[in-house]
């Protein structure tokens, strides 16, 4: 393995989810790519943010409030803490807009990695059914191996 891939949200669970594939990276001197998804603008309205690894985020900001530019530099803002967070500078970051299971794929296969980490939100059965998994469709076509890091959201 020369090269991981590990995808974030902007979830607390990332850090663990940043410091497994880290570890694991780190075991066979691989490189590492953090991944974050731009999703459209009502994602980021639907979900309360939190601070963790350093990073704020937008805690209690209405979705008309956010600005493209704030959709794009967030996201970097975010890997640059996990980055500092896990203290490697030879972090590489990735930024993709789109599907998130369908960019979490193409940004693996762009940076030609051996191995995708990704976390399982623990969401209810009728969650998972109205809304699908994102974990799940990367698994269902991924031919890259993949390392599921199961977290449990309280």
């Amino acid at each position: 393995m020369k090269k991981i891939l590990i995808a974030q949200d902007y979830d607390p669970s990332s850090q663990k989810i940043a410091e497994a594939g880290f570890s694991i990276a780190q075991s066979m001197n691989a490189g590492i790519t953090l991944l974050h998804v731009i999703s459209d603008d009502l994602y980021y309205s639907s979900i309360p943010f939190s601070p963790y690894m350093g990073f704020v985020g937008y805690k209690d900001v209405e979705v008309e409030n956010l600005s493209n530019i704030e959709l794009t530099e967030a996201p970097t803002r975010f890997l640059e803490f996990a980055k500092k967070h896990l203290r490697d500078e030879n972090i590489e970051i990735l930024i993709k807009e789109g599907d998130f299971a369908d960019s979490i794929l193409e940004g693996a296969l762009s940076i030609n990695a051996d191995m995708i980490v990704i976390g399982s939100h623990s969401r209810s059965k009728l969650s998972e059914l109205l809304i699908g998994s994102v974990t799940e469709k990367v698994l269902r076509h991924t031919t890259i191996p993949l390392l599921i890091i199961p977290v449990k959201n309280k």
